[in-house]
């Protein structure tokens, strides 16, 4: 079998940041997806469940609600590997175009207080599985140590 995109990116010199990650055609229509990654793979620990469902929760909700993008949010949600999270969008777009999107929906995680949309039995299959202040705080590092000041050698896959 042939290795899937996502298998022939250098994990070894992946900094997090924000990658396209694929473009797929479907009819007409190009479909982005975009690597945000949070950690660095294999030199930093991995994200855990609860912060990274929270994120996914408060991600997911600020995305589809967003003025200017909620109607091309296709997708939002973790990595299996919990060093980040894929964004789906429609439309043919480069990392540098969402760099304000990305900072937009991380900054409403970082200072989102109150209680976690979704997170009742009744709207979500494990809703006791939350982690709002490490949520938070994971938002507010990539804010600030990974997009404050976004290079090419964040907005691109290395070789």
């Amino acid at each position: 079998m042939e290795k899937i995109a996502s298998f022939t990116v250098n994990h070894l010199k992946l900094l997090p940041g924000i990658y396209v990650s694929r473009k797929d055609h479907v009819g007409a229509e190009t479909l982005t997806t975009f690597d945000l990654r949070m950690t660095e793979p294999n030199r930093e620990p991995v994200m855990n469940t609860a912060e990274v469902h929270t994120i996914e929760h408060l991600g997911a909700t600020f995305l589809r609600n967003d003025p200017e993008y909620k109607d091309r949010v296709i997708y939002f949600g973790p990595m299996g590997c919990r060093t980040g999270f894929y964004l789906i969008l429609a439309g043919d777009y480069e990392s540098k175009d969402i760099v304000p999107l990305v900072r937009r929906t991380f900054e409403f995680i970082r200072d989102f207080e109150g209680d976690i949309p979704g997170a009742a039995a009744r709207d979500c299959g494990n809703y006791l599985d939350q982690n709002l202040p490490m949520a938070r705080w994971l938002a507010g590092r990539y804010l600030e140590r990974d997009l404050s000041n976004i290079g090419e050698d964040r907005l691109i896959y290395p070789l």
